[in-house]
């Protein structure tokens, strides 16, 4: 078990109130005061949570659950909600971060450029290093020489070793990294990766190819495949997320910049769709600002 990020949010609801307003208020607000669920609040109701970035499908599976039944009323809908969206984030699977003591443990990154991907490294090599692991980098976005050194200064700021090659081939990168981890006993290695959707091919090639080095190199060791996602993407979000998946297996989701966003509901999507459970929430600028998702807190905190 990986029982290190435990530390609470302390400010979770602050932190999801625009979130917990577009979701629940807004519809609650929409329908709570009527007699019956006509087809007309139904149709608000439906439209209200697409309107939060759920997602046609999920929206209308939820309303249509609602439609020629009498047990549910208008005024039950937030109790109906909060059920259904903690068993969503709940079939989606563990919310724990997979981690084994006293072995390699790789972690994959992949996601767009700008979702926050070189600061989420930067800061879960802190987490790490803070419990007394020996964490190496693998700068895996080569093209990118911004991307290098960001990745450079948040290395030194945690603590943590790095291999960098400015226009190498990012595979080679990772191969030398796993040689290096495995010959001096590093505890984990952070695999950064481009995130060039432009040219979806090619990033995709170069993804399949790094994948492919820790298959062969260290198959056992490979922990997670983690999409990071900026929580201001909405419902590009679930496209990102059918992306990555078709180039490696997507095992969770990190979600950045969490605090201040109304479209935290990404998350919920991403895990009905895609079945993909959230396990990292960065919640701000400091170093210690990443946390472990919980699926309970976070639902409680919206329905508060």
């Amino acid at each position: 078990m990986f029982g290190f990020f435990k530390d609470k949010f302390n400010n979770l609801k602050e932190t999801v109130s625009n979130t917990a307003q577009v979701l629940v208020g807004n519809v609650v607000e929409a329908v709570g005061e009527e007699e019956e669920f006509s087809d007309f609040v139904l149709d608000d109701m439906e439209d209200t949570l697409i309107s939060a970035d759920l997602g046609v499908n999920y929206a209308a599976e939820l309303v249509d659950k609602l439609r020629g039944q009498s047990k549910i009323k208008p005024s039950q809908v937030k109790e109906y909600l909060r059920s259904e969206f903690l068993n969503t984030l709940q079939n989606a699977g563990e919310n724990t971060l997979k981690y084994e003591e006293g072995k390699l443990n790789i972690y994959f990154i992949t996601g767009v450029n700008g979702a926050g991907k070189t600061t989420l490294i930067g800061k879960l090599a802190y987490k790490f290093k803070n419990q007394g692991k020996k964490v190496l980098i693998a700068a895996g976005d080569t093209f990118r020489a911004a991307a290098e050194e960001q990745l450079d200064i948040w290395s030194k700021r945690a603590g943590a070793e790095i291999i960098r090659r400015d226009k190498a081939d990012p595979a080679s990168v990772v191969y030398e990294a796993i040689e290096k981890g495995q010959k001096e006993n590093f505890d984990v290695i952070l695999v950064d990766t481009a995130g060039r959707l432009q040219n979806k091919f090619n990033l995709m090639e170069e993804l399949k190819k790094i994948k492919s080095v820790i298959d062969k190199k260290a198959p056992e060791a490979l922990r997670e495949c983690i999409l990071v996602l900026d929580a201001n993407t909405g419902q590009n979000g679930l496209q990102q997320a059918k992306v990555f998946t078709e180039a490696v297996n997507l095992t969770s989701v990190a979600l950045t910049k969490l605090d201040g966003s109304a479209k935290g509901a990404i998350v919920l999507a991403v895990a009905r769709d895609m079945k993909l459970p959230v396990k990292l929430v960065g919640v701000g600028e400091k170093m210690e600002d990443l946390k472990e998702f919980n699926s309970k807190e976070f639902i409680e905190a919206i329905f508060e």
